[in-house]
């Protein structure tokens, strides 16, 4: 074991010095060896160009649309309530089932509506008989002149009348005295008031029974109410009420929803308010579907909403296969312009890492990243909204782009985009990707 204890700081650095070269040269050697390789006959190898299809953007027609979320609504929904308070007596429906209009949903004991009913009509035949209306006479035809109490009126009155006029004739021949005559005469007005008395009786007797009459109606529409319907053809979503419970005027009894006809119901931002209009078609993608749904707008709200700034609307959708429900979440897709055109490009030439999107875009034979912003995609098509112009010409794969002059292997647009509209379908021959050409002999391969 070595003792450095007597080792003194002059040694330990004439020991640096002595190691310092010894790592350098070590360093360059190993720079040297890490040099570029060289090919058999001795030339610095140069990467290959790219042999790639090209593809050239032009304006295609890209219908511009418009994205938004919502959900499904009934075309109309009913919380159905008692319209008279009383005792549940049977329950006719329960969830899922089917109603149409006037369908029983439940009915009310009908005991005291009944009797309701048979107490009105017996305080209308008292009113009727008062003034000798038999049932089954019209009210309209009573000439209150005729009827019994002024009759009997008016007979007295003619009777007090004449009697005064006999006793007038006597009274000119002395023959009554001035006292009892005039007691005749005070007879005669009152007789007057009776009758003028008994005509006021009839008329009165003729509104109670416009009175009565109304009362029967209320009783026997309270009867009816007894029973409670549907208002509505739709399917019954939920029943409030079990046979046996008292229910209050407006108590829910069971809650209806008309399917047949669906709203999509969404809001869309206010940039693209203005372009909202009645009649704009509307694919919806339903959650649990596969197939698209179409639709149309049919309401659009008057206002913007101020918290959200966001205009609502509605599209309404044929639903009698009764396959959605209301109150299912979907994505909405408008078509603002079908005639619209766009920057389209093939799937393929789109690379995607790490959230960035750019495409290889080709200048002067060259190829570069390019940066840009995707769109909408559908059927093996994207759409560029930000970083490419008509015009531009990129590599149709774009796994095989690298920094690099690039050799252009043309092909026409249409070809490049009918085969990318085409899923897991194998592209034609003549746009396939080249494959890289094998090395023909060991001298072709790089030296190392």
């Amino acid at each position: 074991m070595l003792d450095y204890s007597h080792w003194s700081c002059k040694t330990a650095l004439n020991w640096m010095q002595a190691i310092v070269p010894v790592v350098c040269l070590a360093v360059l050697l190993g720079c040297h060896q890490g040099a570029q390789p060289q090919s058999a006959h001795g030339k610095q190898e140069s990467k290959a160009p790219i042999k790639a299809y090209i593809y050239t953007s032009q304006p295609v027609t890209w219908a511009r649309v418009a994205r938004c979320q919502g959900n499904l609504v009934p075309d109309a929904i009913s919380v159905i309530g008692a319209k008279v308070a009383g005792l549940v007596d049977k329950i006719h429906v329960d969830m899922g089932d089917h109603v149409d209009t006037d369908t029983k949903l439940a009915t009310l004991d009908k005991a005291e509506f009944e009797l309701q009913v048979a107490s009105a009509e017996a305080a209308l035949l008292q009113t009727r008989s008062a003034v000798g209306l038999k049932p089954g006479d019209s009210v309209s035809k009573l000439d209150p002149q005729n009827a019994p109490p002024v009759r009997e009126a008016r007979a007295v009155l003619e009777e007090a009348r004449t009697k005064r006029q006999r006793w007038s004739q006597l009274r000119e021949q002395n023959a009554v005295s001035e006292e009892d005559y005039e007691q005749l005469i005070a007879a005669e007005k009152v007789a007057d008031a009776r009758l003028a008395s008994a005509v006021n009786g009839v008329n009165e007797k003729i509104a109670q029974i416009a009175l009565r009459t109304a009362e029967l109606a209320l009783a026997k529409k309270r009867l009816e109410e007894s029973t409670i319907v549907a208002s509505f053809p739709g399917l019954v979503q939920q029943s409030h009420v079990e046979a046996g419970t008292f229910v209050q005027v407006g108590s829910p009894v069971a809650t209806v929803v008309r399917s047949d006809v669906l709203r999509f119901r969404g809001a869309v931002p206010e940039r693209i308010a203005p372009s909202i209009k009645l009649g704009l078609r509307v694919n919806l993608t339903i959650q649990y579907s596969t197939e698209r749904v179409s639709a149309s707008i049919t309401r659009i709200s008057p206002a913007l909403e101020m918290q959200s700034r966001s205009l609502a609307f509605e599209a309404t959708i044929d639903n009698k296969s009764a396959v959605l429900k209301p109150g299912l979440f979907a994505e909405a897709e408008i078509i603002l312009d079908d005639q619209a055109k766009a920057v389209v490009i093939p799937e393929s030439a789109l690379v995607e890492f790490a959230g960035a999107e750019k495409v290889w875009k080709v200048v002067n034979g060259q190829a570069k990243e390019q940066p840009v912003r995707a769109s909408r995609r559908e059927s093996g098509q994207v759409e560029i909204v930000e970083g490419l112009a008509f015009g531009d010409q990129i590599l149709q794969e774009g796994d095989q782009g690298r920094l690099g002059a690039v050799e252009a292997m043309t092909v026409n647009n249409d070809i490049i985009l009918r085969n990318a509209a085409v899923p897991n379908k194998k592209a034609d021959s003549k746009i396939d990707s080249p494959k890289k050409k094998e090395p023909e002999s060991k001298a072709d391969l790089p030296a190392g």
